[in-house]
């Protein structure tokens, strides 16, 4: 592998500023200019294209049509359908959520203060949706909601919403919708924040968080990482295709008159507002799964499928520790040392410090299993369940046809149906730990290797086996169904 290859990928591989606030992008305007290596073969596009089917005939589509009112089932989607990444718990209500122990009724008669101090209530702010410009289809306006969602972990272990506010400043034309109001003006304030979820999911969880951080994982491997450099050799398979589907949907997708806007309650101006709000909040450690979680308070919250999936998933990779066996072998990896730093530069804007990551191998252990973990099995867990629990599309509008309500008992079941739009996506993906290309040679990684997909194989199992007790499975991150890479 001579040093003039590295070079041409690295001319091939340059940076661009997609949006001000937001990571880089590679810079190039056709698939036709990316490095051959990273681009869609003839197979992948057919797969693309057969790949978008529709699951209305599958068990969790069902499942939802029958319980998408039911209030235990909206709780149970923010834990595991496709954003886990909104709850927290709750020590003390915002100020602009002016929530009494008068106004929601919980379950055994308990009140909401001592609920609070018992740590049983959770809280979702979608505070970043505030004056988020919206989009017109077929010339009418679309609503999007900035909601604030309460919920009580009840005796029985379940989530449920107790209350819900519209929009962030109380006002008298902005009520405190609770559980205990009419059915129809309940219902409808959930799918006020159904809808916000799609929203948040799909932009912030899903593109930034995955898609356009996993770009940035991409373009700074391959510039500052040779072919024959151990890091290349494990992350490759990580970075299949990423660039080819980011940049079809930059240009496709979420461009000022992409599909997107088609069907989203988002204009294209307010995705990128949206985008960049959330950005300015990304961390590392929000990255990391066992980080985020303890940072959002959830390690002990019951049922939380994403989590306890997640934590076993979250292992450490061996076969950096065949490489690097002391700090200072990580010091003198001047490679290394760019690659780290050019992800950090590109991707969050020299926010953070980086010394510590350079500098121990324990560090880059970790850090590494962030990039690995978020390409394949963070990106599954906010992709894969699109389809489930948006095929039945009262359960997750993308956009709605009439304002938020300002008064409550006003709402009827014509007010719920002339809200609700008429359309929704699907998608699928398939398996994490199979590689098709063979990186590494040397005889102790190869070993690792197959240990490691040994050890996803009893992981898969163990899943069926949860599943097997379970309502309705959690399977987006079951290693057979998720894609190594942000490749769909």
């Amino acid at each position: 592998y001579s040093s003039t290859t590295h070079i041409n990928r690295v001319s091939s591989s340059s940076w661009r500023v997609y949006k001000e606030g937001l990571p880089e992008c590679i810079d190039a305007d056709d698939v036709s200019a990316l490095p051959s290596e990273v681009q869609f073969s003839f197979i992948k596009n057919i797969q693309f294209i057969l790949l978008n089917v529709s699951v209305l005939l599958a068990v969790f589509s069902e499942y939802v049509k029958q319980h998408w009112r039911e209030d235990a089932f909206f709780g149970y989607q923010f834990l595991n359908g496709v954003n886990p990444m909104m709850i927290r718990h709750c020590k003390s209500l915002p100020k602009n959520f002016p929530v009494t122990d008068v106004m929601v009724k919980l379950e055994g008669n308990r009140k909401l203060s001592q609920e609070i101090k018992k740590g049983n209530m959770f809280l979702c702010d979608y505070k970043d949706l505030d004056g988020v410009t919206t989009s017109h289809i077929n010339d009418e306006e679309q609503y999007l909601a900035a909601p604030l969602v309460l919920f009580h972990k009840t005796p029985d272990d379940e989530l449920k919403p107790v209350a819900i506010q519209l929009k962030q400043t109380p006002a008298e034309d902005n009520p405190i919708f609770v559980s205990s109001d009419s059915e129809y003006d309940w219902l409808l304030a959930k799918i006020f924040v159904r809808s916000a979820d799609f929203n948040e999911q799909q932009l912030n969880a899903h593109l930034l968080r995955t898609h356009l951080l996993a770009e940035v994982f991409t373009v700074a491997l391959l510039r500052n990482l040779p072919k024959v450099h151990p890091l290349h050799k494990l992350l490759i398979h990580h970075t299949r295709f990423t660039l080819h589907i980011n940049l079809n949907a930059r240009k496709s997708l979420i461009s000022e008159d992409g599909v997107f806007t088609s069907f989203s309650a988002a204009s294209a101006e307010g995705m990128t507002k949206l985008m960049q709000r959330s950005h300015s909040a990304v961390t590392y450690e929000s990255l990391c799964i066992k980080d985020d979680i303890k940072e959002r308070g959830l390690e002990s919250v019951p049922n939380f499928y994403y989590r306890d999936d997640g934590f076993k998933l979250w292992t450490s990779s061996r076969i950096l520790t065949y490489y690097y066996k002391k700090d200072e072998e990580i010091k003198r990896d001047t490679e290394l040392q760019e690659y780290i730093k050019s992800i950090f530069e590109h991707g969050f804007g020299s926010r953070e410090e980086t010394g510590e990551l350079k500098s121990t191998v324990d560090e880059l252990v970790k850090f590494v299993t962030m990039v690995i973990f978020t390409c394949s099995a963070q990106h599954a867990a906010v992709n894969n369940g699109q389809a489930d629990y948006g095929s039945w599309m009262p359960n997750t509008p993308t956009s709605l046809q009439k304002p938020p309500p300002t008064q409550k008992g006003t709402v009827t079941e014509q007010t719920v149906l002339q809200t609700l739009p008429d359309r929704n996506a699907t998608q699928i993906a398939v398996a994490l730990g199979h590689f098709p290309d063979e990186h590494f040679t040397e005889e102790v990684p190869c070993r690792l290797m197959r240990q490691f997909c040994a050890e996803l194989d009893k992981l898969d199992k163990e899943i069926d086996d949860k599943n097997k007790k379970r309502k309705l499975p959690y399977i987006y991150l079951k290693p057979t169904l998720m894609e190594n890479s942000v490749s769909i």
